[in-house]
């Protein structure tokens, strides 16, 4: 078919079709005339010189119809010949339809037609030849690709990787790539490139126009437009690739594929492109065609070396011996050094994958690699390969370079290292044969620590919080291969496992050590046990303490340090109560506890306890605890907490017994020396003592010395403790009591600023009302008492106080009557 713009003059009209061929319905020519419509460019002259007009873009257009029927078209500027008032130049479109399941002729692809010799300019009086029709051999969209290709190396690997996505089946309407070219010619070359790059089906699906003013309305998958279209596309949220201007600064694309075909192109091979689709895989797969790329010698990127590792790792069947050679030579090659470490990670494979099927000589290279990278390059995540990999001169070469590396960084003066490259240096040893028995004993030691603590930091991260750390398989694989390994690491991590157990425990949860040989290991095999018990027992503390110790083998007193180990497990940095810490001291000695170190969790037992619960019977037993303290670690217990312990003894002997004369001075002592003392401690040891001073019995001594102390908390539980029922009580019912306390109360009016206020409110507010309530005959024998115990002197004062009082009791009554009279 053929179709014309409107000559000059034919207003309302934008073009015509001036011939059209039989099967073409109405509806299909409606959608067909926007696809042929021609728009000049805005700097087009009125009137073009003949080189102009032969510059001005000529679109070539392949498109899908709606009827699943397809359209070529070629649209040419052509000179106006009818003269008129308008636009010097008019344009032909001359266009093929393609009725559904109708290949193009010879089966090309649409792009070939470009510039066939039968494309016309002008409607034909008859018969024309068949522009898609073309001569055997290369048609003119394949030459010079290759150069065209070097031209375009900053642009390729990006273009190629949109034209793949460009060609992927998709619901209609989706946008188009922009391809920016100053001649609409180059857009054919990059469809041409597409062409050989991509899969036969998916360039068939890459409908295109060379040349367009309006892209973001283009119903194809690629569009050519010129440089002063760019901002539009750009603007209409369009891929737009600029490839007539400034190279980009950037690498293009992550698109490995795409990265790989490019660079297949800039070294002028596209007869590869053949080659990697008969190789299994996915259409787009980068493994197949980096494959070919390096066994045809192409330097590629890591990217692309990774992807032809892991295809071949995951196909061994697939190359033959020679180009598994090829391919072996070019990844293992010594002038590449950008290796990552995803690339090492794929060739471990590949060397896995080869093992047993490939001759040692063709896989050593790789061996070689992996092994040194291994060592120089710190990628502890290295598959390695098997030790009879390095049997014969190449392994002794590899052995001889990197032994001195190995030894040298697994000495003490190396510095710290993370576990996997401990553990990864270790395997290479062993790998290499280098001898390392001096230097494990101080490995082992510094690797334990570590374990716990990458193990910690993992889970407290997050990034381990579930499963085993990341260095665990490796680990294991170390372990299972190397016996002298794992029995000086287990006895490192057992001799490890007193000073923190929590630490061990949780690592062991988390990596399944193998110590169910020979070792006796006890901490280790505390530390494994107490999950079990914790979750057989569950709160019963002293039943799993007593499992875990079993799980030692070892009794506490051939090994205190076991103590340790499960005071630690069961009690973690909590005190044990003090039927605990009473069942802890019976179980062993004062010396199995003093070499442990564990009497310093009794002492934390009884102070704990003397602060919490309010009975009596609570803090005897943690005083009859405290007392056995003392005597079993008299040389341990110091400071403060010595003086806690006697505090707590004194309580209960100043409750209990007769404690040693100066008992009075002792509390305030003690307690200035336990500072900070445990609040509860301080009050029930001022209570104990007022309780004592206020009881009947109380030596004079102690009173004197507890008055001349002038301790204010102590005068102030004094007084709370005389205002007490208890108290009151004796005092009504007991006339020596009563008198007693009268002379305490009076007989020390200028002990220092605390005393004298207090006693005096005392006589005022609670013997007094005391003395009110007793019968005459209580209150003469009060008075005799006072005579009797005190002086004559004493005796007229307490007549003198009580007699204010009466009088004070009379004189508000004859007030009351007078009131009411």
């Amino acid at each position: 078919m053929h179709y014309t713009s409107a000559a000059p003059g034919d207003e309302g009209t934008g073009g015509r079709f001036t011939a059209v061929g039989p099967g073409v319905s109405g509806a299909l020519l409606a959608e067909i005339e926007p696809l042929l419509r021609y728009e000049l460019p805005d700097s087009v002259p009125d009137r073009p010189s003949a080189g102009e007009l032969r510059s001005l873009p000529q679109p070539f257009t392949y498109a899908t119809l709606s009827d699943g029927s397809r359209l070529v078209s070629r649209s040419a500027p052509v000179r106006e010949t009818s003269g008129g008032a308008g636009p010097g130049v008019r344009f032909h479109a001359h266009a093929v339809h393609l009725p559904p399941g109708v290949p193009l002729p010879g089966d090309r692809l649409p792009v070939e037609a470009w510039r066939s010799p039968h494309w016309v300019a002008v409607t034909p009086g008859g018969a024309i030849p068949d522009p898609l029709t073309l001569p055997p051999g290369p048609t003119a969209v394949s030459e010079g690709l290759d150069d065209f290709a070097v031209s375009r190396g900053p642009w390729l690997a990006a273009v190629l990787a949109d034209l793949r996505r460009a060609s992927e089946p998709r619901e209609p309407g989706g946008r188009p790539v922009v391809l920016v070219e100053r001649q609409c010619a180059d857009v054919a070359r990059w469809l041409g490139l597409a062409s050989v790059t991509l899969p036969r089906e998916s360039a068939e699906r890459l409908t295109f126009t060379t040349y367009t003013r309006r892209p973001g309305s283009s119903a194809a998958r690629v569009v050519g437009v010129l440089p002063e279209d760019t901002e539009a596309a750009r603007a209409g949220g369009l891929r737009v690739h600029v490839c007539a201007g400034q190279a980009p600064s950037g690498g293009g694309t992550d698109d490995v594929w795409a990265t790989t075909a490019a660079r297949v192109w800039r070294n002028r091979s596209p007869e590869l492109f053949r080659e990697a689709r008969e190789l299994p895989g996915e259409p787009f797969a980068a493994g197949p065609l980096a494959v070919t790329a390096l066994c045809a010698g192409i330097v590629l990127g890591p990217d692309e070396r990774a992807a032809a590792a892991g295809w071949a790792a995951d196909r061994p069947y697939a190359l033959d011996a020679k180009r598994t050679g090829q391919l072996v030579e070019a990844l293992a090659s010594p002038g590449i050094d950008d290796r990552t470490g995803p690339e090492f990670d794929a060739v471990g494979r590949l060397f896995g994958a080869l093992e047993g099927r490939c001759p040692a000589s063709v896989t050593a290279p790789l061996a070689a690699m992996l092994v040194t990278e291994a060592v120089r390059g710190g990628n502890g995540s290295l598959e390695l390969p098997h030790r009879d990999a390095f049997v014969g001169p190449e392994g002794a070469v590899v052995a001889e370079r990197l032994a001195p590396e190995i030894l040298t960084e697994l000495g003490e003066g190396a510095g710290p290292r993370s576990v996997a490259r401990t553990v990864q240096l270790l395997r290479v040893a062993r790998l290499l044969g280098v001898d390392g028995t001096e230097s494990l004993p101080g490995v082992v030691d510094r690797l334990a620590p570590a374990l716990l603590a990458e193990a910690a930091a993992e889970e407290e991260s997050g990034k381990g919080a579930e499963g085993s750390p990341g260095f665990a398989p490796a680990l294991l694989e170390l372990l299972d291969e190397q016996f002298e390994v794992r029995t000086a690491l287990l006895g490192a991590l057992d001799r490890l496992a007193p000073r923190d157990p929590g630490a061990v425990a949780r690592f062991l949860e988390r990596v399944a050590l193998p110590f169910t040989g020979t070792q006796a290991l006890p901490h280790l095999r505390m530390c494994a046990e107490v999950p079990g018990a914790m979750a057989t027992l569950g709160g019963d503390r002293a039943a799993v303490w007593h499992r875990v110790l079993r799980a030692a083998g070892l009794s506490p007193f051939a090994e205190p340090l076991v103590l340790r180990t499960a005071v630690g497990l069961v009690w973690e940095d909590r005190a044990p109560t003090v039927e605990e810490a009473r069942l802890l001291l019976d179980a062993a000695t004062s010396d199995a506890h003093r070499a442990a170190g564990t009497w310093a969790r009794l002492v934390d037992a009884a102070l704990g306890a003397s602060g919490t619960g309010p009975s009596a019977a609570s803090t005897d037993e943690a005083a009859a605890l405290a007392h056995d303290l003392l005597r079993g670690f008299p040389g341990e217990i110091g400071g403060r907490e010595r003086a806690a312990l006697l505090l707590l003894d004194l309580v209960r002997e100043l409750r209990t017994g007769a404690p040693e004369p100066g008992w009075a001075e002792a509390v305030r002592t003690l307690c200035a020396q336990a500072d900070p003392i445990e609040p509860a401690l301080r009050e029930r040891a001022h209570t104990a003592l007022v309780e004592r001073l206020l009881a009947p019995d109380r030596p004079g001594a102690e009173l004197y010395d507890f008055v001349h102390g002038d301790d204010a908390e102590l005068i102030a539980a004094y007084d709370r403790t005389a205002r007490t029922e208890l108290v009151r009580t004796r005092l009504r019912t007991q006339p020596a009591y009563a008198a007693d306390c009268f002379t305490v109360w009076t007989a020390h009016p200028h002990a220092g600023g605390t005393w004298p206020p207090v006693a005096a409110s005392l006589l005022d507010e609670v013997l007094r009302p005391a003395v009110r309530a007793m019968s005459p005959e209580d209150v003469a024998e009060v008075e005799a008492t006072v005579g009797r115990t005190g002086s004559s002197g004493r005796a007229d004062a307490f007549r003198t106080w009580n007699r204010s009082s009466t009088l004070g009791r009379l004189g508000r009554r004859i007030a009351g009557r007078v009131r009411r009279g």
